[in-house]
């Protein structure tokens, strides 16, 4: 086989995967459930066996749902603020309780996209086995 039929072969779309990740699946089938706890990655997915404890995820996953929050709930409070005057304490305690309820809802599903990104991409032993055996990184 050529390197070109072996790329083919081996194709892994980055866009399923994420999405894949997002749901918190299995970014190589879909089906088995990626996480074991709220954030914890199995070791290998329980559907296809795909190992997926090669991910390094680390702060990113957290560094992107500030960010995404943030930018969300930013722009709401100073609308809601112009609008509405509510009196200061309604406002923080409205919008901290928002804040606390997007972020636990997107942390892990950020997480999930990350890993499914560096399987897609091969990144950190996430690499194909080679004729050797070896891994490619």
């Amino acid at each position: 086989m050529t390197d070109a039929a072996l790329d083919r072969h081996d194709d892994r779309p980055a866009r399923p995967a994420m999405l894949r990740g997002f749901l918190r699946r299995c970014p190589a089938c879909g089906k088995g459930a990626m996480f074991r706890g709220y954030l914890k990655v199995r070791d290998a997915c329980p559907a296809c066996g795909e190992e997926l404890r090669h991910h390094r995820a680390d702060d990113g996953p957290a560094y992107l749902t500030i960010l995404i929050v943030g930018h969300l709930m930013a722009p709401l409070i100073m609308w809601a603020f112009v609008v509405w005057r509510p009196d200061p304490i309604v406002l923080s305690t409205v919008f901290a309780t928002g804040c606390v309820a997007l972020s636990l809802f997107l942390l892990p599903r950020l997480k999930g996209v990350i890993v499914a990104i560096q399987w897609a991409k091969r990144m950190h032993g996430f690499g194909a086995r080679t004729a050797l055996g070896g891994l490619d990184d």
